[in-house]
């Protein structure tokens, strides 16, 4: 191997052959000190200025446009979700209210200790199932729409007893009185009509006979009539019951008469009007300035439609003309 070196006695550069031994202990040195200079600038470049490997750095980059793409997800997820938000608070709060149906609550629920992919799978999942449940809401609130026709004619609206003056008086009304019985305060639940023992008693709105009871306390000889559309109404302290339980009913239709069953000083009428299950004035429902004549139509107009034929006006009218005659006679 030849070497050119530097003669001082001649002043100029001349050319020796080294030997075999000196030619590879020479290159061996000269690589080593390559890799000492390459080892040094890697540990300069990835450890003093703590710079990334390049399979590293090229993860890095995929991870920050993954995560770039997740943050569209998560922006469009919160937008998504406001929306639904919107709709779960105006279905409970309107549409579900509008038709006396129970609230939906959202049981949809995200593990916060997730990690971001997994975090980000379940909230995709728990607004699918949000989704699922309103689209299922919505559907019932559509099916008690088709029926809302019905909800005119089962909401309590007539009084439970013909309002002929003279007849019945408003006795205990709606809301704290002292007990006629015990004495003290107490929450009359309901508004009572003092008449005579036998007068008949009503349904005034449609509805399904929901409870029969009689007994020697309380209301005494009571029926219970669910309406639907969250609304019932009570009927206590009969004499006789002419219903049973399951049995629908239509407005006009009579449920037994008046008595003084129960806890009752008289004879008397106790009539309440609940929605789900909250007592309400019964006052607010009825109009006790109802034409008698209009109310005793409607009662014609059930027992004729219950004996298979529907009557007409001048049905009604000629037995309203015989009732009348009997009665002066």
């Amino acid at each position: 191997m030849e070497r050119i070196v530097y003669n001082p006695e001649t002043l100029s550069y001349e050319v020796r052959q080294l030997s075999g031994w000196r030619a590879v202990l020479h290159f061996s040195l000269m690589a080593i000190g390559a890799v000492a200079v390459v080892a040094a600038f890697c540990w300069l470049w990835f450890v003093k200025w703590k710079n990334d490997l390049p399979k590293t750095a090229l993860l890095k980059i995929q991870a920050d446009a993954w995560e770039a793409r997740m943050g569209v997800i998560r922006h469009k997820l919160d937008v998504y979700e406001g929306s639904l938000a919107g709709i779960e608070a105006r279905n409970n709060e309107v549409y579900r209210s509008i038709f006396a149906l129970d609230e939906i609550s959202d049981t949809s629920r995200v593990d916060s200790t997730l990690v971001p992919v997994l975090a980000l799978d379940a909230r995709l999942n728990a607004v699918q199932n949000r989704i699922d449940t309103q689209l299922a809401a919505l559907g019932e609130v559509a099916l008690v729409a088709r029926e809302a026709g019905n909800m005119v004619s089962c909401i309590p609206a007539v009084p439970p007893i013909l309002p002929k003056k003279g007849t019945y008086s408003l006795s205990s009304p709606f809301g704290t009185r002292i007990d006629p019985v015990y004495g003290g305060l107490a929450r009359h639940t309901g508004q009572d009509f003092a008449t005579k023992v036998g007068n008949p008693v009503y349904a005034t709105g449609d509805g399904v006979v929901e409870k029969v009871d009689f007994k020697f306390s309380g209301y005494g000889n009571e029926v219970v009539v669910n309406h639907g559309f969250g609304y019932a109404t009570r009927y206590a302290h009969l004499s006789t019951v002419d219903v049973g339980v399951g049995q629908p009913l239509k407005r006009g239709d009579k449920i037994g008469e008046v008595g003084k069953s129960g806890k009752a000083t008289g004879p008397h009428l106790h009539y309440e009007v609940l929605y789900r299950d909250t007592p309400l004035n019964p006052m607010s429902f009825m109009d006790m300035n109802m034409p008698v004549d209009e109310y005793k139509a409607m009662i014609v107009k059930r027992r004729m439609e219950k004996a298979g034929t529907r009557p007409t006006t001048a049905t009604i009218g000629d037995r309203q003309k015989k009732q009348g005659t009997n009665g002066r006679q």
